[in-house]
């Protein structure tokens, strides 16, 4: 069966009965969300009585929940102790907010490995590995099974886990492994330099350096930007240099049948273009006017 879905908002008034309303307008049977603005540190408390009823509303669409992700803030940074109070602090945060995932009760967040800020790899890669550790021991408690997954990224600038071994290392080094997981971006994996086109080839070269199991979500974006441009310029299913056949050929690669797949393409005029991207998805008929007709649709 078909996992997919798209970020969705989650705000103070209904949370993540919200987010999940929100999905529901999309066609979605998964969806990922921010705990609060990816930008900041402010968070409002969990209402665990909008998450009982989110949790009822799941159960009555059919929406397995240990398939729904929260990504991590991106000020966030573990690869760069250059500035110690700073990497204290996303140590600090990432713990807050594997906490309100475990109060949540879900089982997998998206992290950002980080940039290395001119430490160079090995030593951003150490941070990374050392921040982690730290993270997991924080929150190694009883029924805790929240997993953090590291993104593969574009490689802009000094970002780390651009590329397989990189994430090797990083999860070599994990003492808890269960706590510890991948998610693929489609439009990264693109600009870091793989060839999307041959997905089978990059799944068997995950699995002989990670291993499969460790994958549990697929970002699903086209990309603004030829391969090995590391650039990290998302673009709408089909408009991109990626291209609609190919992300379709991924999303239905058979080996990956059960992993969450989640949208997120730009805004087109403001617009979330989630609804009409599931449905090219689900129908997997590319409509080339998409952007066109919602822009339309804006102005009428």
């Amino acid at each position: 069966m078909l996992i997919i879905g798209s970020h969705v908002s989650f705000n103070k008034d209904e949370q993540l009965l919200g987010s999940l309303k929100e999905a529901l307008e999309y066609g979605a049977n998964t969806f990922m969300f921010y705990t609060g603005a990816p930008q900041n540190t402010k968070r409002i408390p969990i209402n665990d009585l909008l998450t009982f009823k989110a949790l009822e509303l799941m159960k009555a669409n059919g929406i397995d929940y240990s398939k729904v992700i929260v990504h991590a803030p991106y000020i966030i940074n573990l690869a760069n102790k250059k500035d110690l109070d700073k990497y204290e602090f996303s140590v600090r945060f990432l713990t807050e907010e594997v906490e309100r995932c475990e109060q949540l009760g879900i089982k997998y967040m998206v992290l950002h490995p980080g940039s290395h800020v001119g430490e160079g790899e090995n030593t951003g890669l150490s941070n990374i590995i050392n921040g982690l550790n730290e993270i997991i021991a924080n929150t190694d408690i009883e029924n805790n099974s929240v997993t953090i997954l590291l993104e593969t990224m574009a490689g802009k600038g000094t970002e780390l886990g651009v590329n397989f071994d990189q994430i090797k290392t990083i999860i070599d080094n994990i003492k808890n492994k269960n706590r510890i997981g991948v998610c693929m971006d489609t439009c990264h994996l693109n600009d870091s330099g793989y060839d999307v086109s041959n997905f089978d080839s990059i799944l068997d070269d995950f699995d002989k350096k990670i291993g499969l199991n460790y994958l549990k979500c697929i970002h699903i974006n086209d990309s603004k930007n030829n391969i090995g441009a590391h650039k990290d310029r998302h673009e709408n299913i089909g408009f991109g240099y990626i291209g609609f056949d190919n992300l379709i050929d991924i999303i239905y690669n058979p080996k990956i049948e059960s992993i969450p797949k989640i949208l997120e393409t730009p805004y087109i005029e403001k617009y979330p273009p989630y609804k009409e991207e599931i449905e090219m998805i689900r129908n997997r008929d590319f409509n080339p006017e998409l952007k066109e007709n919602i822009i339309k649709k804006q102005l009428s």
